[in-house]
This record gives C-alpha cells, sequence and structure tokens, in this order.
C-alpha cells in the first residue's frame, strides 16, 4: 500500500478537480455505456459550473488522494439535504471515491474510504452508505470487505441510460 496525503479541495482547485472527475468516470465505465451517453454525462456533471455548485454546498465536501502532489484519485461526500438519496442527517453519504486507474490495488480507494469513515464518526454520525453500479462487482467486493450491505436499489442516469444502482451501508456506533 502507497501513503497518499489527503487535501480538502476549495474552489480555487476547480480545473484539477475537473479533470480527475473526467478522467477517472470515463476510464471506469467507457467500456458500459455508449459513446453519446458518455459525453452527455461528463458535460452535465463534471463541468466547471457544475464542480463548482458543489464545492460551494456547505453540505458536501471533495478530498483529493495525492501522490507526490499529483492529484490520483478524489473521493466527494455529502451530508444532510446534500445526500442523493436518504437525506438523512444522521448519516453520511459517500458520493464519489474514483482513482485512477493506474493506482487501482494500491490502497488509494481504502485510505479514501477509511477517510469518509473516519469522517462520519467525527461528526457523530450512525452510519456511512453510497451507491455502487450493479456490474461494478469490483467496487461492491471493496465495499462488503469494507463491511457495507445493500439496503436498496435506486436509478442511476448515465446519460440517457437508466442504470441500477446497489445502495449499501454501513452501520456503527459512534463514541461518546
Amino acid at each position: 500500500m502507497i501513503t497518499i496525503q489527503i487535501e480538502k479541495v476549495s474552489a480555487f482547485n476547480i480545473d484539477e478537480l475537473q479533470k480527475i472527475s473526467r478522467d477517472t468516470f470515463y476510464e471506469t465505465f467507457v467500456t458500459s455505456t455508449s459513446e453519446e451517453n458518455m459525453r452527455l454525462y461528463l458535460e452535465n456533471n463534471f463541468s466547471k459550473e457544475q464542480l463548482t455548485k458543489e464545492i460551494e454546498n456547505s453540505y458536501s465536501e471533495f478530498y483529493f488522494a495525492l501522490v507526490e502532489n499529483n492529484v490520483v484519485g478524489y473521493l466527494k461526500i455529502n451530508l444532510s439535504e446534500s445526500q442523493t438519496e436518504l437525506n438523512d442527517d444522521s448519516a453520511l453519504e459517500v458520493e464519489r471515491v474514483y482513482v485512477r486507474n493506474n493506482y487501482h490495488g494500491k490502497g488509494v480507494g481504502q485510505q479514501l474510504l477509511d477517510y469518509a469513515i473516519q469522517l462520519a464518526k467525527q461528526k457523530n454520525m450512525q452510519s456511512v452508505w453510497l451507491g455502487v453500479w450493479e456490474n461494478n462487482q469490483r467496487a461492491i467486493n471493496f465495499y462488503k470487505k469494507n463491511g457495507f450491505v445493500t439496503f436498496d436499489t435506486h436509478v442511476f442516469m448515465l446519460g440517457e441510460e437508466a442504470q441500477t444502482d446497489y445502495m449499501m451501508r454501513l452501520d456503527f456506533i459512534t463514541k461518546e
């Protein structure tokens, strides 16, 4: 496992956030959708305007994973009303954990997920939840290994294509 630095993202980092967001999403899902759906998703979800809006939302936070000052992945968490589904004040949503393909298997995703869980506990949350595409077996296995269990499904729109995501949750008792 390589050691990463985790750094909070600000609006000052918007270009870098857009690049890592687009690159990692494309790398992960290019073979699972049409070129048009991919283009639509990248344009709509990772435009500078959309990412700036998300960064400026006080209930969302982004963090870069850095190796030797190079961004190799990122994490996005949501609290309260910013959550994509549950809007649960006692839970933290991990909306995105993405890592460059050449850093898969090196512990970057694990360190980002551990960081999200640590943040949830610091904020006295009772659980962490996320959505993961039903056909992304690598990610499903990763989350199961970390104690997450499936509790529901939801529709994820990739461009104009409706996909099914498993909703997974890790419950824990926060320390008083």
